[in-house]
Order: structure tokens, then C-alpha cells, then sequence
């Protein structure tokens, strides 16, 4: 067992010069494949090419300076051969994939190329000609597929992070199976431009990494809409960034084929879910069943078989491969549409029951085998793995799978929550709570989780609120009808007055800056989706708007103020230090009030 670095570890050790770009060339010296996590690592020539760009950029201005990541031999990475787990398929790719370029820019640095389930076809990591990828934990038993290398290697510390891919469950499976986060983000998110699709309408990239911290850092550099992809969608300015509902769904029908210490695993998750304050309740299972079985037991399993043979005949693949895209002989175009109907209705069904919850918490997987035990029964145990991964791309879903227990026999077992489409940073922002709530290690090492960044986004307003919009107040219901969630509370800085306007309803206060002599007001941060801010500030009445406030912090963030001709005939209540104390003043006041009148009638 060891420390192993995460982003914030690289960037420290370059900026007190602990590393330099050059060390990046021994360090790929070192790199080992006795657990056949790699196809391609890299030459110095390839590392070379990579850092002589970054010498002449400032550290400061790159998120990502000199961090090395792994990527899918899946993904095209220029000047690395792509092989998809298939030597047939080989061939030398010139050009970055849109999201390798985005990070590149970033300032990260490619490492290698990753071992998987030839052409992203299966849930186990033992469909190669590379060598079975072994388990982080325990070399006798599959790390999970089809993203195995990717998922080991982020596991052993070898990167920090590093790109799977995600159809049926590709970008979860092996993080379950190897104690690390996996995101699985909304479909169309990420761009797949210089991906080897093995169906196309579903495919995804996927971040594995030792905390959801760097994963959704790595997101945000990767998130963009790219009209080259005929699947990238543009993202919602609609959505909100938190869980607000307090209920987390579970299957109702939950199956570990015999494994009493997953199921344990999975009792666990029950009860820490609901430590952390979430009402659990039991869901019908079998529409998701259905739509999960679909994949590879209808006509869907005819896009496999377009990716693979525009690369390569059947007698070139694993044979296992061969076998599953020669099913789709046995289906014609009058099947592929019932297929699509059938896919449409059940994925509605689940998007309408996932309506009312935050969340949906499965077993990332329900069990794990050994290797020996996948290739004497590839089909079965494959299938297996995908019990509670399958349906969720089909259903347009984003899920992100966590860390959960180590088992006795010293294997992990993770969970994965799946939330609807766009709802990936409410499930950042859940992911984080449950790290650090969660007593494992991360990965292989000693260390545990911490937090090291607020999750934010690019698609939400801050908003400060001092008065009828705080939590329980009367306007409060303008914030969260429109997908409005608490941030936070805290503090203004210390430059404020606050003050009490005459003939509002309900009553109101005002916000006043002041250079000197001003004090700290209680406030709440929500964030406010793009789309609906501008409702919330079109309901603004004179003479209050919306402008920037200052936080105790240091930071700017929208909030409520009020013009100064106002303020002539409003009373100064900044001693109360909110408009809680002083709403409550008031009440005291009354009751007091109330209570000497009562008393002179009796």
C-alpha cells in the first residue's frame, strides 16, 4: 500500500519544483505491464513532443501542467496507434480526439494507450489479445471492461486520471471493481470525435480517477458542444446543481447471483445513504431489467457490428466478439425499429419513476469473478456485470459510480448513482459528500479522500439572498421553482448595512454597501440555472435589483440591492446581523404584545 498522487499532488510537486517536465521521460521508463493495463506506453519521443510545447507556457495559466493521464486505446491520440484491442484494426492516428486535444491544451500530458475488451465489447477486461487486465487488489480476479487498463492504472497511482469509454457500463464497471471514481456523464456532453464507436447512439467517454474532485475537474475541461459530432447536444441552461428532493431510490428486485459479501456491501451503502440524511425507498426493478437485457439481446447489437466490420472481417477479432456481432445476422430493419420503439417506451417509463427521487443507488456490480472463472463462461459472467449498467445509457441517463467498502476477502465493492440526463454536477456535488463519508482508501493507496475544490459549473448564477428569498421565507419558492439550490450560508463581508423598507408585502429588506463602519450580514448563496435567472430578476420590484454582493470570503456573487432613495425612510436593522433575528424580534415583540392584552382582559 502507498500514497498516490492526484492532480493536486502533480501540480504541487512542479510548482516547488519537487519535478520537472523533463522527469516525465524517466517516469514512462519505469512504467511496468505485468498487469497488462497498457497497449502502448509511450516513447521518449512521444513524451518529448508533448512537454517541448508546454516549456514555453506559464504553469499557472494550464489547470492541467504536466499532469500524465492514460487513455482507451479506444481514442485516437495523435502520433499513438489506436488498436481497439484489435491488431487487425491497428493503425496510426494522426490527429488528437476533440477531448485528447482539450486536455493536451490544458497542459496534460499522454501517457500511453490502455488495454480493453476488444472493440469496447464486454464488462469483464479478458476480451483482448493484450492479456487479461488484472484486478488492482487481487491479480487472480477481472478488473472489469470494457475500460480495464484506464481503471488500473488510475488505481495503482500509475496516473491520476485517465479516459475509458461507457455503452453499457464500460466507465463504471472497473471502477467499481477497483475502488475509484468513475463519471459517466450525460450523453453528448463530451464530444466522441476520434472515438472507434461500438454503438454509436449510446457511446460516452468516461473519467476514472481516484476522486470525484478530479474527475469533475477534468470534465469541465473536456465539456463542449462540437458540431463535428453528428451525438453532441448542447447543455441545458436549465438544470439544477444539487440534489433537493432528499429520497434515493433502490431496486426493488436486487440480484448478487450467490455473493453474500456484495450484498453486505450494498446494505452498507443503505445505511450510510441514509446517515447523510436521504429517505430510501424500494422501486419496481423490471422495466429497468427489460430495457437493460435489450442490448444485447435485440437488434441493438447490430451497431456493434457496424463498428467492428468498417474496421476488420469477423475472422479478425477475439472470438467471442465474432460471436456477439454475428447475432445481429438473425435480425432485419422491421426488428431494429421495433427495437427503437420498445427502447423509447421503457426509457420514458424510467425517466417518469426517477422523476421523484434525487437519485437512483445500484450496485455498480453485483458480483466479481476470477479471470479463470470469465473465460470458461464468457457469456454468462459478461452479462452478469451489466445487470445494473446496461439500461442507463439507453434511457439517456448520467451516473457516476463511487467507492463504497472493502470487502473481508479484501476486494472492493462500489455503488453507482444515476440521476437523469444533465444532472451530472448534483451528482458531483452528492459524490464528494459521499467520500468523504465513506471509510475506504482511494485506490490502492493509504490515503484518504479530502476535499479539495468546490464543484462549479458553467451553467448556474450565484445568487446571494438576504431576506424573503432565505430558505423557509416567503418568496423562497421563486428560487426553488426554478431549479434554484442552496449553496451555502455564510456571512457578507464586513461592509454592509441592513435595512428594513416600509410598505412592502411581504416585507423586504435592503442591502447597502458601505466603505467603513459596516459589519457581517447573514446571507444564503443559491445557484440559479442560466435559463431562469432572468425570470427571478424580471420579479424583482423597485426599488431593489440585482447587483454584486461581497462575501466574507472575498468573493463577488450576484445578490439583491437596493437604490439609495429607499433608504431615507427604512430602519436601520444591521445590529440584528440578518433578517432572521429581526423577522424573529418582531414575533417576540407581538407575542409579547398579545400576551399583556390578554392579560388586561382577564
Amino acid at each position: 500500500m502507498k500514497n498516490l498522487w492526484t492532480i493536486q499532488d502533480w501540480k504541487t510537486a512542479y510548482a516547488q519544483q519537487q519535478i520537472q517536465l523533463d522527469d516525465l521521460i524517466s517516469y514512462v521508463d519505469h512504467l511496468k505491464n505485468d498487469d497488462h493495463a497498457w497497449i502502448e506506453i509511450a516513447s521518449h519521443e512521444q513524451i518529448q513532443a508533448q512537454i517541448e510545447i508546454l516549456k514555453n507556457k506559464d504553469m499557472n495559466d494550464l489547470a492541467l501542467y504536466g499532469v500524465p493521464f492514460a487513455v482507451k486505446d479506444n481514442i485516437d491520440v495523435a502520433d499513438f496507434h489506436t488498436t481497439a484491442a484489435c491488431q487487425s484494426a491497428q493503425y496510426l492516428a494522426t490527429t488528437d480526439a476533440v477531448v485528447i486535444a482539450q486536455l493536451k491544451q490544458a497542459g496534460a500530458v499522454v501517457v500511453g494507450k490502455t488495454n480493453l475488451d476488444q472493440f469496447a465489447t464486454g464488462l469483464v477486461g479478458v476480451r483482448s489479445p493484450y492479456g487479461a487486465v488484472k484486478n488492482s487488489f487481487n491479480p487472480e480476479y477481472i478488473s472489469g471492461g470494457s475500460s480495464s487498463g484506464s481503471a488500473v492504472l488510475v488505481a495503482n497511482g500509475i496516473v491520476p486520471f485517465s479516459l475509458g469509454t461507457d455503452t453499457a457500463g464500460s466507465g463504471r464497471v472497473p471502477a467499481g471493481h477497483n475502488n475509484i471514481v468513475g463519471l459517466k456523464p450525460t450523453k453528448g456532453w463530451f464530444s466522441n470525435t476520434g472515438l472507434i464507436p461500438a454503438c454509436r447512439t449510446l457511446d460516452v467517454i468516461s473519467i476514472f480517477a481516484l476522486t470525484v474532485d478530479d474527475a469533475w475537474q477534468v470534465a469541465q475541461l473536456m465539456q463542449a458542444y462540437d458540431e463535428t459530432d453528428i451525438y453532441s447536444r448542447q447543455h441545458p441552461e436549465n438544470v439544477a446543481t444539487r440534489f433537493t428532493k432528499g429520497k434515493i431510490a433502490i431496486p426493488e428486485q436486487l440480484e448478487f447471483y450467490g455473493d453474500i459479501e456484495a450484498e453486505k456491501a450494498f446494505q452498507s451503502a443503505i445505511k450510510r445513504a441514509e446517515k447523510l440524511g436521504y429517505q430510501i425507498e424500494s422501486i419496481d426493478f423490471s422495466i429497468f431489467n427489460l430495457l437493460a437485457k435489450a442490448l444485447y439481446n435485440d437488434a441493438w447489437v447490430a451497431e456493434r457490428t457496424i463498428a467492428v466490420e468498417k474496421m476488420v472481417n469477423r475472422a479478425q477479432t477475439h472470438p467471442v466478439i465474432a460471436e456477439i456481432i454475428a447475432q445481429a445476422d438473425q435480425f432485419t430493419a422491421v426488428d431494429a425499429l421495433k427495437a427503437e420503439y420498445q427502447r423509447a417506451e421503457l426509457a420514458r417509463k424510467i425517466n417518469l419513476v426517477l422523476a421523484k427521487f434525487d437519485a437512483l443507488m445500484v450496485p455498480t456490480a453485483p458480483t466479481i469473478y476470477k479471470i479463470s472463472e470469465v473465460e470458461a463462461d464468457p457469456f454468462i459472467k459478461n452479462s452478469h456485470m451489466g445487470a445494473y449498467t446496461n439500461f442507463v445509457n439507453f434511457a439517456d441517463l448520467s451516473a457516476i459510480a463511487l467507492p463504497n467498502v472493502i470487502r473481508v476477502d479484501g476486494l472492493p465493492s462500489g455503488v453507482t448513482f444515476i440521476a437523469q440526463a444533465w444532472m451530472d454536477q448534483a451528482l458531483a456535488h452528492f459524490a464528494q459528500t459521499w467520500q468523504e463519508n465513506t471509510e475506504v482508501y482511494l485506490g490502492t493507496s493509504t490515503q484518504r479522500y479530502q476535499r479539495t475544490q468546490q464543484i462549479e459549473s458553467q451553467h448556474s448564477v450565484q445568487l446571494a439572498v438576504v431576506g424573503a428569498h432565505l430558505t423557509g421565507m416567503p418568496l423562497n419558492f421563486q428560487l426553488t421553482t426554478r431549479g434554484g439550490t442552496l449553496r451555502k450560508k455564510t456571512l457578507s463581508a464586513a461592509h454592509y448595512q441592513l435595512f428594513a423598507l416600509k410598505n412592502t408585502h411581504p416585507p423586504k429588506p435592503a442591502l447597502q454597501y458601505i466603505q467603513q463602519d459596516g459589519q457581517k450580514i447573514e446571507l444564503e448563496v443559491w445557484d440559479i440555472p442560466l435559463a431562469t435567472f432572468g425570470e427571478i430578476v424580471a420579479e424583482v420590484p423597485a426599488p431593489l435589483g440585482i447587483g454584486n454582493v461581497l462575501l466574507q470570503d472575498g468573493t463577488w456573487v450576484k445578490g439583491f440591492i437596493c437604490e439609495n432613495y429607499a433608504l431615507t425612510e427604512a430602519i436601520n436593522i444591521s445590529h440584528f446581523g440578518g433578517w432572521r433575528a429581526y423577522i424573529q424580534s418582531l414575533q417576540t415583540t407581538q407575542h409579547r404584545a398579545q400576551d399583556h392584552s390578554m392579560g388586561e382582559v382577564s
